[in-house]
């Protein structure tokens, strides 16, 4: 079974601040997207890797990451929306691929664990991704910031990555999107309007998507943990 993996880095990281997208920031002295990468190769379940940066940041991403680690074969251009990105990383895939498994460069945490079972559940579902039951209550506010009700969580997942697809499910769900002007907010959604069915495995808190500041504080102190030789 041939495994390839795409990483959309290529958002511009606008609500952390500052000019360094978020994906190239550092966490004790190595850029956020090397834990990343990191884990991937180490998972030895990973046969290729295609990495999706802005513009502006390709050619500094061919020399850097490029090979490094052995897994990244491809680094392309991503588009205006995340599942444009994604979709480019697609169209750069080996046509042999039987799975396909998505990750944000911006998850540093996630296990090899998590990417093993996520793999497993989507060669035999088509689809998967990892989540984890929501354990706040939920409100739903209106325009004004006014409480409108409480909604009952039960059954209410928070949803993460790596997400897992059959290559062919993937792509007639992109197909099917580009057709209708349809844009999901995960690949997920891409699969679930195709009308196929998508199961759900079991992600980590500590698989922790950092996008502000506040989020690098708590990563210094995951990194420290996870990675003890950083």
């Amino acid at each position: 079974m041939s495994v390839c993996a795409i990483i959309p880095a290529g958002g511009q990281g606008t609500r952390m601040g500052g000019t360094v997208p978020k994906q190239f920031q550092a966490l004790r002295g190595k850029p956020i997207l090397h834990y990343t990468l990191k884990t991937l190769q180490e998972s030895d379940l990973i046969d290729s890797l295609v990495l999706v940066v802005p513009q502006n940041e390709l050619e500094n991403a061919c020399a850097n990451w490029l090979e490094n680690p052995s897994i990244v074969k491809q680094v392309v251009v991503g588009g205006e929306k995340r599942q444009d990105s994604v979709f480019n990383g697609y169209q750069a895939l080996p046509a042999d691929t039987d799975i396909v498994l998505v990750h944000d460069g911006v998850r540093p945490f996630l296990s090899k664990e998590m990417i093993r079972v996520t793999l497993e559940a989507a060669e035999k579902w088509g689809a998967a991704i990892t989540a984890i039951p929501v354990s706040d209550t939920i409100k739903q506010v209106d325009g004004s910031g006014k409480v409108e009700r409480t909604v009952e969580r039960e059954g209410l997942w928070r949803v993460q990555t790596p997400q897992a697809f059959r290559y062919d499910l993937l792509g007639q769900a992109f197909r099917k999107a580009q057709a209708d002007s349809f844009y999901g907010t995960d690949e997920a959604a891409l699969i679930e309007y195709l009308g196929q069915e998508v199961r759900v495995v079991d992600g980590s808190e500590w698989n922790l998507k950092i996008t502000r500041q506040e989020d690098l504080v708590l990563g210094e102190s995951i990194v420290a943990k996870l990675f003890p030789e950083a």
